[in-house]
């Protein structure tokens, strides 16, 4: 089995960059899937407040009979929980959830520009405080906007050390992600397949057919080759093997150019500029 690669982030710490997500992943079944994804060779683990499965996946990492620090936890804070105290709870609760002392990584969920009459400086110098003593070895960021970190920038301490956002074929993101390389914060790619929507396109398809691998690797791949994080999700554990399996292979630089071409400014999800669901 190949090691995953891992990318160092802003404060040193190293990140896998392949990793399972469990968005829409219902709590019952939650555990079986980890299992499965941890079984495959997964060892890092997305999830967050929003889904509602933080105490499956613990358990299920519980379970596994791997050490702790063998597998890297993502987790993220919930729209309703941006107040201070609020998130000081929040982040409790997300801990005994988890079952763990600490987290490897925790997120702000969306910047939720309508809401709390803008302020999410409050809400990040919150997580300031939970990464200085320790309780959250790395904290970042989901779903900022270049102006969104240029606040935080000016008017907070800790760098994140990740921004996680949309990203495919169709959501190239090349501005956005320019502007994280340029001041050192990965990206996380969440959808990383647009929900299945770029897996039938002929350019894909002719790329795969070429590799003789499936469109889904071939896409995770230009993923991994564009230096960005992914967590795919899948219940079927033949899907999370497959999804597992690439890096026995490379793209041409042709081939990641003829991807990245496909940009159609595509969004799958919401959009941050408006989103205020809590």
């Amino acid at each position: 089995m190949s090691d995953v690669p891992s990318i160092q982030l802003n404060n040193g710490r190293p990140i896998p960059q392949l990793g399972f997500g469990v968005f829409l992943v219902p709590p019952e079944d939650t555990v079986t899937a980890v299992a499965e994804a941890l079984r495959a060779g997964y060892r890092h683990i997305d999830t967050a407040e929003m889904y509602g499965n933080e105490k499956e996946v613990g358990r299920a990492i519980a379970e596994s009979g791997l050490h702790r620090d063998d597998v890297y936890i993502t987790s993220k804070l919930n729209n309703g929980h941006h107040l201070p105290d609020d998130a000081r709870r929040a982040f409790d609760e997300t801990l005994a959830a988890l079952g763990v002392e600490a987290i490897d990584l925790f997120l702000i969920h969306w910047p939720l520009p309508t809401r709390y009459g803008g302020d999410f400086i409050s809400t990040w110098k919150t997580l300031e405080e939970f990464y200085r003593d320790g309780r959250a070895r790395s904290i970042g960021v989901s779903n900022f906007h270049a102006h969104h970190l240029n606040r935080l920038f000016a008017e907070t301490d800790v760098m994140p050390a990740v921004n996680q956002i949309e990203v495919h074929p169709y959501l190239v993101q090349d501005e956005l992600r320019a502007f994280c390389a340029e001041h050192q914060i990965a990206v996380e790619a969440w959808s990383p397949l647009g929900r299945g929507a770029v897996l039938n396109d002929p350019t894909i398809q002719a790329i795969a057919s070429r590799l003789e691998k499936t469109t889904a690797q071939v896409v995770l791949r230009w993923h991994i080759e564009r230096g960005d994080i992914v967590f795919p999700k899948s219940m079927r554990p033949a899907r999370m093997a497959e999804n597992f399996d690439i890096f026995d292979f490379s793209l041409t630089s042709d081939d990641i150019a003829a991807i990245s071409a496909l940009d159609r400014g595509e969004r799958v999800g919401p959009d941050p500029e408006t989103f205020d669901r809590v």
